[in-house]
């Protein structure tokens, strides 16, 4: 878990990291959230106006309706603080994708898609300046395409999915199992120059450029920003993913593919946003700084 306290600025006044005590069951992680919550209260100057926060799963402004990976079914808003003010919730990846658009690399474009490829891989679809999570809140699975229809068998019963192939899990895990070792994380792979490392590599950037040839059919995004601690292999995946896009899209021109402008931050920043909104302050954000990690604020 990341949280923070964010002024209206945008300032990080406080910020910091706590595990989510996924073992303990779905009432102790949010039992670990209100706690963060309340310590994080305390490190400003009285009690804030609103609290935001991005979790996974399926979600609305008001309850956690379901989070496989935590266990937790329509949790509402108000059981996640202690604190006497508004709250709203929004789905994580989604969350990050709503700074990335009011003042990250999307700000000022109305339509384009924010792919953060971690551990798993979704996509948040910004459409009209607004993240769209579809008619039940499951719009931006792309890592769930299946990219290789006869490929492997992905952990959601599907084969060849692209979080098959291309997330930081998945790169790790294939080159451990080809190569007979343990534990290889996916930095490791990409700086390798041995063969069973570009053969996993090489099949990861197809992966992701056949997902995204898709979805810019589909949707003919302005902006495909790619963000997660994957994209911080920075030319080594952004230039062959480019090259094999630009190649697949034959009758027209690719959108251009970016770095997310606020790491592993955006999220965090999100969930600001969002508190602001619930505090009915809806125009903050357009005039805060990218350059929050190097904040001195930020503990």
């Amino acid at each position: 878990m990341k949280g923070g306290l964010v002024s209206e600025t945008g300032a990080v006044l406080h910020s910091e990291r706590r595990p989510t005590p996924r073992a303990e069951g779905p009432d102790a992680v949010v039992a670990a959230i209100r706690d963060f919550i309340s310590h994080l209260a305390t490190a400003g100057d009285g009690t804030p106006e609103g609290v935001g926060l991005a979790v996974p799963g399926l979600v609305s402004e008001t309850a956690a309706s379901y989070a496989a990976n935590l266990g937790w079914r329509d949790v509402p808003a108000s059981d996640f603080t202690t604190l006497d003010v508004p709250v709203l919730l929004g789905h994580d990846v989604r969350t990050g994708g709503l700074a990335e658009s009011v003042f990250g690399a999307g700000r000022g474009i109305s339509d384009f898609l924010f792919l953060p490829i971690g551990t798993g891989i979704a996509g948040a679809m910004i459409i009209e300046g607004a993240p769209y999570g579809g008619s039940s809140g499951w719009g931006g699975e792309i890592g769930h395409v299946p990219v290789f229809p006869d490929g492997e068998q992905c952990a959601c019963g599907q084969l060849g999915c692209l979080e098959t192939y291309a997330s930081a899990a998945s790169v790790g895990r294939r080159y451990s199992l080809r190569a007979g070792l343990e534990g290889v994380r996916a930095e490791q792979v990409v700086s390798s120059d041995d063969p069973i490392a570009i053969e996993v590599w090489d099949e990861a950037v197809e992966a992701l450029s056949l997902a995204l040839a898709t979805y810019t059919l589909l949707l003919d995004p302005s902006l495909i920003v790619l963000g997660g601690g994957l994209s911080e292999a920075g030319p080594a995946l952004f230039d062959p993913v480019r090259t094999r896009l630009v190649k697949r899209l034959t009758f027209r021109d690719a959108p251009p593919l970016v770095p997310a402008a606020l790491g592993v931050d955006a999220g965090m920043l999100g969930a600001a946003l969002l508190g602001w909104r619930a505090a009915g302050r809806p125009d903050l954000g357009p005039d805060w700084s990218t350059d929050v990690r190097s904040a001195p604020s930020v503990s």
